[in-house]
């Protein structure tokens, strides 16, 4: 399975910042040791042209010069520096090659992404660029140059309802957006998407699985997809210091593996990225994270065998 990943660019943050930018590289390892038959791709660089898809020309110029308002970049909440602007085209970059390799072999995914809170001229939320809309912009582009009609479901089950995904696709019937997420938690001013669960605080494995259930259910009911993009935040854990629900390892594993699942059974290629995760220890954000590859690695295999 082709995983694509931009652990070499990493953002030169102050000391005692709250992002822990160092949870990109121990998963690299952590899944190099222990899941084979994984092949680790250098995530290109998104190009302005790719990036214009879903974000106006002035805002790119800004991150790529340097140029943004310091309210802006106070929002997305990283200092701007020229390894910024390139980890964030890098991210953008791993989730278009993701999306390729899913349309290739039915599985991929990359390390890092899910910047769903940046919206067409400005990020937030320790997000710059919106990978998931770069990238399902520009695969309709390329699927349309074949005389294909391709319509992308982007399943967002990070903690945080993805705003700028939703504020990006409004009014567009080509992609449909799904929300599951805390519903009093950032942020606390959210963008309508086409299907949004709000979940209360404490929400557990039970109650969880069973939204996510009727939340794909619904998508079915509205919308024929040709590809999915996965946002599998890890923070839903009850070990997350910024999530406030209550899943369990075993609820986020039977999540992902719904997900996938539910896909796999319909033939729709998936790519997914990582999205949040603030745990308390990082090594638990980390291991729910291998706990995710774990299991694309299995539909990966399956959509192999299902081909030969």
């Amino acid at each position: 399975m082709q995983v694509f990943h931009a652990s070499q660019f990493v953002l030169p943050l102050p000391p005692g910042h709250r992002f822990p930018m160092a949870k990109y590289q121990l998963l690299r390892d952590r899944l190099g040791d222990e899941l084979t038959g994984l092949r680790f791709m250098p995530a290109p660089q998104a190009s302005d042209g790719e990036l214009a898809l879903a974000h106006e020309p002035g805002y790119i110029r800004q991150i790529h010069e340097g140029t943004v308002d310091p309210a802006v970049l106070r929002e997305i909440g990283f200092p701007w520096s020229p390894a910024m602007a390139e980890r964030a085209r890098r991210s953008v970059g791993a989730t278009i090659g993701a999306c390729r390799a899913a349309f290739a072999e039915g599985v991929s995914g990359q390390i890092a992404g899910g910047t769903h809170h940046a919206c067409a001229d400005r990020g937030g939320g320790f997000c710059v660029f919106n990978d998931a809309a770069v990238a399902a912009r520009l695969m309709q582009a390329e699927q349309a140059r074949l005389g294909r009609h391709l319509r992308v479901a982007i399943v967002d089950l990070d903690v945080h309802q993805g705003n700028g995904t939703a504020r990006i696709f409004r009014g567009d019937d080509s992609v449909f957006t799904l929300s599951l997420h805390g519903g009093r938690n950032f942020p606390f001013r959210k963008e309508p998407s086409d299907l949004d669960v709000d979940l209360p605080d404490g929400c557990g494995d039970d109650e969880y699985l069973q939204a996510l259930e009727g939340a794909l259910s619904e998508l079915e009911r509205r919308f024929d997809p040709g590809l999915v993009i996965y946002l599998a935040g890890a923070d839903p854990h009850e070990g997350d210091r910024l999530g406030r629900l209550k899943l369990s390892w075993d609820g986020l594993e039977a999540r992902d593996r719904r997900v996938f699942d539910w896909a796999w059974q319909r033939g729709l290629p998936l790519a997914f990225a990582m999205a949040g995760g603030y745990g308390r220890r990082l090594d638990d954000t980390v291991q729910a994270q291998v706990n995710t590859f774990r299991v694309a690695l299995h539909y990966w295999g399956r959509w192999q065998n299902r081909r030969r």
